[in-house]
């Protein structure tokens, strides 16, 4: 809903703009990578994670509108607007590209839109409906992310992998040299 504000209350509002656009500032901007397909990028992504995985999302960075829950809760269901809607667009600097993928992929996803859409009726109170939103998103963008980063094995690892590989040739070719010894016997026609 717009409204017409006088001169003095216009200078109130463009602090609020001024303050959105430094708050959606405070989550680390998400690394410029279509793709994670070298292991620097691979880190870098990594590294990302591990900073935003601490982070929150700030209510500045979304869009929030609050509508009446539905169910029961008597009075106060009809009388206060405690469902909290969050919409937040892919294209956001702080959602890396590497994961749009697999947010497309996710119910949230309104593909008309080209955003995420999240809804919590959970709490009967709107701030706490408002942080649950906040943290699903968190959840969501946090998954899709770590999808494609892939764990590097430690050299140690690797050893364990290349002695359980000699160990199971050699298993494999002491039962062959068994099952081959029994078949050798039953060819000597000793049972006459």
């Amino acid at each position: 809903m717009l409204r017409y504000f006088p001169a003095q209350c216009t200078r109130v509002t463009s602090l609020r703009l001024r303050s959105y656009s430094q708050a959606a500032h405070s989550i680390p901007p998400a690394p410029r990578l279509t793709a994670l397909t070298t292991p620097e990028e691979t880190s870098e992504a990594r590294a990302w994670i591990s900073t935003f995985k601490t982070q929150e999302i700030p209510k500045a960075s979304v869009e929030l509108s609050f509508s009446r829950s539905s169910g029961p809760g008597g009075q106060n269901v009809n009388k206060v607007n405690t469902k909290a809607t969050l919409k937040c667009p892919l294209d956001a600097p702080w959602i890396p590209a590497w994961a749009h993928a697999h947010i497309k992929q996710n119910p949230h996803y309104v593909s008309s839109s080209k955003s995420i859409q999240i809804q919590s009726t959970v709490f009967r109170s709107q701030s706490q409906n408002i942080d649950d939103c906040l943290s699903k998103l968190h959840g969501i963008v946090l998954a899709a992310s770590s999808v494609e980063v892939k764990n590097e094995p430690s050299e140690e690892q690797k050893k364990r992998v290349v002695s359980l590989e000699r160990a199971e040739k050699a298993r494999r070719r002491q039962e062959k040299s068994y099952r081959s010894e029994v078949k050798r016997g039953r060819s000597k026609g000793g049972w006459d």
